[in-house]
């Protein structure tokens, strides 16, 4: 997959755009994220801190909840920077995050370059490994987290008692 430069450009300046919007009065680092998704649109997110530090919105969750609220479908190409505007690496979670919504073909500006999510997040566990292992599935499209995690606390459950 080739992305314009002028697109990564855009990227990055709707990444310090969404900076700008972060909530981050107990760390004071902001973060913003931008990807670009195959409906042609250009997703943001910005970090959302709470006093209990431990349950941080990271930038890239909110991002990928815009995305999957407006039926983006995959995503493309990916940025994200601190509040000085350098790129930074998203967090072990949200690589994960990200290879699910981007697969892992997904293109991410990184502090040392573009990279494939394959090369972020080698050997990962993506949709495809639950294919015919996700009770009830009836699509290829994998359900909504929170009906998987429902599935999962009952199978969980049903585990436990049996």
């Amino acid at each position: 997959m080739e992305i314009a430069e002028e697109t990564w450009a855009r990227l990055r300046e709707e990444a310090l755009e969404a900076v700008t919007h972060a909530y981050a009065p107990y760390s004071g680092y902001r973060v913003g994220a931008a990807a670009l998704a195959e409906d042609g649109h250009v997703y943001t997110g910005c970090n959302v801190e709470n006093a209990s530090l431990g349950v941080v919105l990271c930038a890239e969750c909110g991002l990928v909840s815009s995305a999957v609220r407006n039926d983006a479908g995959r995503l493309l190409a990916f940025v994200c920077v601190n509040g000085e505007g350098d790129a930074i690496a998203p967090c072990g979670r949200c690589r994960q995050v990200l290879r699910e919504h981007g697969g892992r073909g997904m293109l991410l500006a990184m502090p040392r370059g573009i990279m494939r999510m394959d090369e972020v997040l080698p050997e990962s566990f993506g949709p495809e490994a639950m294919e015919g292992h996700t009770a009830g599935a009836t699509t290829e499209t994998p359900a909504p987290a929170s009906d998987a995690r429902a599935r999962k606390d009952g199978d969980k459950e049903g585990h436990e008692r049996g």
